[in-house]
């Protein structure tokens, strides 16, 4: 068959992680490689809006949040990637945070609308009632991928633990 993919292959450990700029949900540009240069980073895709709020996300996301002076400490960043259609996931990714006044500093929840990073990375899970495969990667400062672990189903996550122990 020739021809382009459809979707790109998902960067494996030892390779650079492409870049990419995504909003937060309340507007703010965040571009991956900037972050980078500040700290290593936790780059987290999670399955995101797929007409509900995963708990499977939810439990993750919340799981990084309680460790986050761990992640400091560790001088790492965790960036949370939040896919979905794009009609009102700004307001869906608040939602997913509906526990969480406000995130620690060393964590960034971006959305991504048009699953611009999902399909960069080669984790589109298109099916019905899906979006991404959730997938968690460690990043050092030039953008290296030291660690990763791709989730072909909705539970079968990277613990914060798991990724604190991996961080060098």
């Amino acid at each position: 068959m020739f021809g382009t993919a459809l979707y790109a292959q998902t960067p494996a450990v030892g390779e650079v992680a492409p870049d990419f700029t995504l909003s937060t949900p309340t507007g703010k540009s965040v571009q991956l490689s900037k972050g980078l240069k500040q700290a290593s980073t936790v780059l987290i895709v999670l399955r995101g809006y797929p007409g509900y709020q995963c708990p499977f996300c939810q439990k993750q996301l919340h799981d990084f949040i309680e460790h986050a002076t761990e992640f400091a400490a560790k001088k790492a960043m965790v960036l949370l990637v939040y896919p979905g259609p794009p009609a009102e996931l700004d307001q869906r990714a608040k939602e997913a945070l509906a526990k969480q006044a406000d995130l620690p500093t060393n964590i960034t929840l971006v959305i991504d609308p048009d699953y611009k990073v999902t399909n960069l990375y080669g984790l589109r899970w298109d099916a019905p009632h899906e979006t991404a495969y959730p997938a968690t990667f460690i990043l050092d400062h030039n953008g290296k991928i030291l660690f990763e672990k791709i989730s072909h189903g909705h539970g079968d996550r990277a613990s914060a633990k798991d990724v604190l122990d991996a961080l060098l």
